[in-house]
C-alpha cells in the first residue's frame, strides 16, 4: 500500500459551459399513438410544463429515432427511441481544486471545499468532484487511466460542506468503503429499540460545526429520527426531523462557547449518515447552523410555500427555480475534521484529518497555529 505522504492538490478551471445532457426513453406498447407532446408533457412533466415541452420540441431540441422531430403532434409508434438533449448552460461558480489527503493504490481522500457538489445533479452537471476526478485520472501516466477506470466518491458531502471525502480507486476498494457507511447506518437501526449508543466499528467520523445560541450541556445525544417530506424545488422531496422517519444518531461535545457572538462551536459524531443529518440534528434540539439558510430550529425548513424566481438557470423552458432554499444553498459551518478507518484491503488503521476552517477553529488551536507560523517558542512561565 503505497502512500503519498506530501500535501498536493489537482483540479482544472471550469469551461464557460457544460456539455449539456441527453435523455433517453423508448416507447412502450401502451404509449404507441401519442403525439410527442402528449408523450413528454405527461411522462415528464416535473422537468417542464405544457409550453416548455413545446419550446423544446420547437427549437429541434427532441430526435425520433435520430431524426429531429419539430412537430409536437408527431405520433410515436412502440420502440421508437426518443432522445432529449437539454441545451448546454453556464453553471453557477464552483471552486475546483481539490487538495489531497491520502493518496495510495485503493483510495484517495479528498478535502472538498464548500461550494463543490459531489456528484452531478439539478444545475450543477459539470462542476462535480466527480468531473474532477474523471480528469485527473485522464492525466495519470498509470494503469488506472489505461484500464479506464476512474476513482469515484463512495459518500455524499452537502455542497456547502467542506472536508474529507473518500473516493474508490478499485471496485474492492468501493464495495467495501461504501459497506463501512452502511454498516453504520444499519447498527442505528437494530439499536434503535433500545438505547441508542455510538458503536465502534470499522470507521469513525468527526465533524466540526458553529452553530447558533449556547449549548448548556457539554455533551448532547441526539436520536431524532429522519424523514422525507414534498418540498417545492427538490423532486424526491426533503429531508427533515420526522418521528416516522429513519433512525439517525449524533453525538455532540462542545468545544467553545462564545457568548458574546451567542454561537457554539462543536464536535459532531455520527455513526448513521442520513441526508443533512448534522444540520437537521441540531437545527431539531435549537440550535441551527450558522448561516444555514434552510433548516431552523425543530429540524424543518423556514417555509414550504412554492416561491418562484422570474428567471430560469438554462433559459430551456423548464420550471422556474424557487426562490426558497433548497439542501445544496451554502452559507452554513461544517467540516469533516477527521476519520480513522480499517484500510479496506490491508486492514492497517488509517487515519485522516482534514485542517480546519478558521472559523472554526477554537481559540487554543488558533493560537496555537499562529505561534507555529511565527515560529515562536512557547515557554513554561514558573
Amino acid at each position: 500500500m503505497a502512500d503519498s505522504s506530501e500535501t498536493e492538490a489537482f483540479g482544472l478551471p471550469w469551461p464557460d459551459l457544460n456539455d449539456g445532457l441527453f435523455y433517453n426513453d423508448v416507447v412502450s406498447a401502451s404509449d404507441s399513438g401519442l403525439t410527442l407532446i402528449e408523450f413528454y408533457s405527461s411522462k415528464h412533466n416535473n422537468s417542464a410544463p405544457l409550453h416548455g415541452w413545446l419550446q423544446r420540441i420547437q427549437n429541434g431540441q427532441i430526435t425520433v429515432d435520430d431524426v429531429v422531430v419539430k412537430d409536437p403532434d408527431w405520433i410515436l409508434r412502440v420502440d421508437s427511441e426518443l432522445v432529449y438533449h437539454r441545451i448546454p448552460w453556464n453553471e453557477p461558480d464552483a471552486p475546483y481544486l481539490l487538495e489531497v489527503l491520502h493518496d495510495d493504490d485503493d483510495m484517495i481522500a479528498l478535502n472538498k471545499p464548500s461550494g463543490l457538489q459531489v456528484l452531478p445533479g439539478g444545475i450543477f452537471q459539470q462542476r462535480t468532484v466527480l468531473k474532477q476526478l474523471h480528469w485527473w485520472a485522464n492525466q495519470q501516466k498509470s494503469s488506472l487511466s489505461s484500464q479506464g477506470s476512474h476513482p469515484v466518491p463512495v459518500h455524499r458531502l452537502g455542497r456547502g460542506t467542506s472536508g474529507i471525502l473518500l473516493c474508490a480507486k478499485t471496485k474492492l476498494a468501493k464495495t467495501r468503503l461504501a459497506a463501512y457507511f452502511a454498516n453504520g447506518t444499519s447498527v442505528i437501526k437494530a439499536n434503535s429499540n433500545t438505547n441508542m449508543e455510538l458503536c465502534t466499528g470499522k470507521m469513525s467520523k468527526l465533524y466540526r460545526a458553529l452553530v447558533n445560541g449556547i449549548l448548556d450541556k457539554d455533551k448532547v445525544i441526539i436520536n431524532q429520527p429522519i424523514g422525507i417530506v414534498r418540498y417545492p424545488g427538490v423532486a424526491k422531496g426533503l429531508y427533515v426531523a420526522s418521528s416516522s422517519g429513519k433512525p439517525a444518531l449524533s453525538k455532540i461535545a462542545v468545544l467553545q462557547r462564545d457568548v458574546q457572538e451567542n454561537h457554539t462551536l462543536v464536535q459532531v459524531e455520527i455513526q448513521s449518515g442520513r441526508p443533512h443529518q448534522i444540520r437537521i440534528h441540531l437545527a431539531f434540539i435549537g440550535h441551527p447552523l450558522v448561516g444555514d439558510p434552510l433548516y431552523v430550529v425543530g429540524g424543518q425548513p423556514k417555509s414550504f410555500d412554492a416561491e418562484l424566481a422570474n428567471e430560469t438557470f438554462e433559459q430551456d423552458g423548464g420550471y422556474q427555480r424557487p426562490v426558497k432554499p433548497v439542501p445544496g444553498d451554502c452559507g452554513y459551518y461544517l467540516h469533516a475534521h477527521k476519520i480513522e478507518l480499517s484500510h479496506p484491503t490491508s486492514n492497517e488503521v488509517v487515519k485522516i484529518i482534514a485542517p480546519l476552517p478558521p472559523v472554526l477553529k477554537t481559540q487554543q488551536e488558533a493560537d496555537q497555529m499562529y505561534i507555529q507560523r511565527r515560529g515562536f517558542k512557547l515557554v513554561a512561565i514558573k
